[in-house]
């Protein structure tokens, strides 16, 4: 479905992605981790070309994204899902006109926008809150809204930043609960930018870590994290421990997607 091909960004001197290279099978959640600047948002915002790649090769269901012209790349973001760090839901709206105002500019019947949106609520758990504004939603249902907005587009893949970068600790569970969901029994093929491990190890299909713009390490969560090759890999595996020890468990005994 997806495939990247020596992907570079550069910011003047400075490297951000160098030269990075990986695919996504259809129906798969692919999750990129590693420490802070390391690449892994610019990497997922140069998929649909919210940054521009400096060079390498995007090809999305065969066609190379970087080729594309601005009204064709408009046409293709229509069928990937983007779901950011900050909610960017308009205040003045309720949540389904938040859902609907994209589909209605971008050409669509108010009455098929108004189902969209309805069923894209549904999805998320937010149907009773369908006439609430911003302000009068915690931050998890804010973000949860912003999904929404996306799956009401029926992408074929949804890429996500950090969606839980922005939300208090105690929020964050409603929204991976969301996420795991749409990867597990959905089946959407989602490609995750994320720092939370228990995601990563019970949904990812497989993990990407990458540090100074490289990509140091592939593979299924319980081997990258159990038997890490990077250094990155083996701190994630000592903090997995750690972690672990408390609760009496092992990597090995953590299953993936079921």
């Amino acid at each position: 479905m997806l495939q990247i091909s020596n992907l570079v960004k550069k910011y003047g001197d400075k490297t951000a992605v160098d030269g990075i290279s990986f695919q996504v099978s259809q129906g798969e959640t692919l999750v990129i981790m590693g420490p802070s600047g390391c690449g892994k948002s610019t990497t997922i915002r140069c998929i649909n070309r919210l940054t521009e790649p400096t060079a390498g090769e995007i090809f999305f269901q065969g066609a190379a994204l970087t080729t594309l012209s601005y009204q064709e790349l408009l046409r293709t973001r229509k069928r990937i899902g983007f779901v950011f760090q900050q909610f960017n839901l308009v205040r003045r709206l309720t949540a389904l006109d938040n859902v609907m105002v994209g589909l209605i500019t971008g050409g669509m019947d108010k009455e098929e926008a108004r189902l969209r949106a309805h069923n894209a609520l549904g999805k998320v758990g937010m149907e009773k809150h369908i006439l609430q504004r911003p302000e009068e939603l915690s931050g998890g249902q804010q973000q949860r809204v912003g999904i929404a907005r996306a799956l009401a587009l029926e992408p074929e893949m949804m890429l996500w930043d950090e969606p839980t970068a922005s939300l208090d600790p105690i929020l964050v569970r409603e929204v991976l609960d969301v996420m795991e969901d749409l990867s597990k029994y959905q089946k959407i093929t989602m490609v995750v930018v994320t720092h939370e491990l228990p995601f990563a190890i019970h949904v990812a299909d497989r993990i990407v870590l990458m540090d100074k713009g490289k990509i140091v390490e592939v593979g299924l969560p319980q081997k990258v994290f159990s038997s890490p090759q990077s250094y990155v890999g083996e701190q994630y595996r000592q903090l997995i421990d750690y972690q672990l020890h408390m609760t009496g468990q092992r990597i090995s005994s953590v299953g993936n997607r079921g």
